[in-house]
């Protein structure tokens, strides 16, 4: 078992890549709020535009889109985020190509995180007890994969660093959101920190139908995490130190 205290001073700068708009906020907000109050940089890449999650049948895609777009960009500033970048592919049809992980590779390069943050590539039925959003495993597979060994290696996708300049950049640890028993890795949060992150998912209004309940489940969620490493909150990971 480990845990992190978040003082390492060697490392400064974190990506979270995800996704949808919110998922973030739901995932890992509290270690981002952790981070950005110990000074940190700290970037979301998202891979998709958040264009199918509505029962509304009066919203468009591109209304949806644009919508979520703005509560993702409030969200971040709720936390303290450096900024967050959208790749823009379709919502409900992420698969795991060579494009995607050419795009996430070179948001690796240009913005250098020590630590990169990012969602269970496999569905994992029996620990987590749900189902899962397919978005959710193209996003983790595409990302592990863009961490080791596209953004590693300058011959991989050689545009990158022939036509764009972009050098490779290696991750020294990624961190997969995990909520079941697959975490090796408990991020103590303070109550600051999972207040925060429940004030950056209230800004997400068009996907939080009750706050109040959300909060709740927000916070009893990473109780009983911080229960597992004598901490008052916490955030669970498996935890893949490469470097």
């Amino acid at each position: 078992m480990t845990t992190g205290d978040g003082s390492n001073d060697d490392l400064k700068r974190a990506m979270v890549v995800t996704a949808h708009p919110d998922d973030a906020e739901y995932g890992c907000s509290g270690s981002v709020a952790k981070w950005c109050r110990l000074g940190w940089e700290v970037v979301y890449v998202l891979c998709t535009d958040g264009s199918k999650g509505t029962e509304d049948r009066d919203t468009t895609s591109e209304q949806l889109a644009e919508l979520r777009a703005e509560e993702q960009i409030k969200a971040g500033k709720t936390l303290g985020l450096k900024t967050v970048e959208f790749l823009g592919y379709p919502d409900g049809y992420l698969e795991p190509t060579l494009e995607l992980r050419r795009d996430i590779s070179r948001q690796i390069r240009v913005r250098k995180p020590d630590v990169l943050i990012t969602v269970n590539p496999t569905r994992d039925l029996m620990s987590s007890g749900y189902i899962g959003h397919p978005d959710h495993f193209a996003a983790g597979e595409a990302t592990l994969s863009a961490v080791f060994p596209s953004a590693r290696d300058h011959l991989t996708f050689p545009e990158l660093f022939y036509d764009e300049g972009l050098e490779p950049h290696k991750v020294r640890e990624v961190w997969v959101m995990s909520f079941g028993a697959d975490a090796n890795f408990w991020n103590p949060l303070t109550e600051a920190d999972v207040d925060l992150s429940i004030k950056a998912l209230h800004d997400h209004v068009s996907q939080v139908s009750n706050p109040e309940e959300a909060a709740k489940w927000m916070k009893s969620r990473r109780a009983e995490t911080g229960q597992k490493i004598g901490a008052d909150y916490a955030e669970g990971f498996r935890k893949f130190t490469l470097s």
